[in-house]
């Protein structure tokens, strides 16, 4: 596990722009919301996804006017720096959950510095829970989490995270072979934060895709994992970062089992 140190000031922004984006994006949940689409039919956006982002983007600059911020509905999103602080947003993480009115969305924001999480809250409004990194610890609803300690792979669940397109189907069903064949159950919830969230909390054992993941999607809910004990890697077994491809975390037990699961949409490519 990396080093980490304690961020208080940061911890404190984030969670206070996560928790101003949820209540924009809470307010309109379920309501009459315009639905618009990116680059695919399943990738969907809302003018509430915007308004949210604003807000919380406008909370950050209060306290850190100087900093870059990643959000995912910018226009122009960038990249996470290498160097020097910034932070990552994503407004409704989950969107095609949000507009069909399930309550499995959350809103994410992290801080990092030098490309680093050192801090990062995902809220979940609808469900009532708050995940949050402090730099050091994974508290949920304000009490420490640790991932699960089952051991046994076959009696582990593990989730599939990110979306593969039309044209990654073979990748996407082996994939779910991958899964199938080594683990007691599956779960696929449309929220990779919330995943990730769910396996730093001991709900699932493992989170995995071998596709590309935006940082907006991953590094809180990575950080989380790592912090609550768990073990974050990339499709090839090395240490994850924010612009890594694939995404394999688990409770650090049989590990090398949900990355080989992981590969196997990797072998379909």
């Amino acid at each position: 596990m990396r080093e980490r140190a304690e961020d208080p000031e940061r911890t404190a922004c984030a969670l206070r722009a996560a928790e101003a984006g949820a209540e924009v994006a809470a307010a309109s949940f379920r309501g009459d919301v315009a639905i618009e689409t990116k680059a695919e039919k399943t990738d969907v956006v809302t003018q509430i996804d915007r308004d949210a982002q604003e807000r919380i983007v406008s909370v950050i600059r209060e306290a850190y006017p100087d900093d870059v911020v990643v959000g995912e509905e910018d226009e122009e999103a960038g990249t996470v720096p290498d160097d020097g602080p910034s932070w990552i947003v994503d407004p409704i993480d989950g969107t095609n959950n949000y507009v069909r009115g399930s309550r499995l969305w959350t809103t994410s924001v992290a801080a990092t510095v030098d490309g680093e999480a050192v801090a990062g809250a995902t809220v979940c409004p609808a469900l009532g829970d708050t995940y949050l990194f402090d730099g050091e610890d994974a508290t949920l609803n304000g009490e420490p989490m640790s991932v699960s300690e089952r051991t046994d792979p076959e009696t582990f669940t593990v989730a599939l995270a990110i979306w593969w397109g039309f044209d990654r189907r073979d990748e996407y069903l082996a994939s779910c072979r991958g899964v199938i064949d080594r683990f007691g159950d599956m779960r696929r919830t449309g929220s990779t934060q919330l995943e990730l969230a769910m396996c730093a909390a001991g709900a699932v054992e493992g989170v995995v895709t071998n596709v590309e993941a935006n940082p907006w999607d991953t590094v809180v809910g990575m950080a989380l994992v790592e912090a609550a004990g768990g073990q974050v890697t990339d499709i090839e077994g090395d240490p994850w970062r924010h612009d890594s491809r694939g995404i394999v975390a688990s409770n650090g037990e049989a590990h090398d089992a949900v990355l080989a699961a992981a590969r196997e949409g990797e072998l379909a490519r």
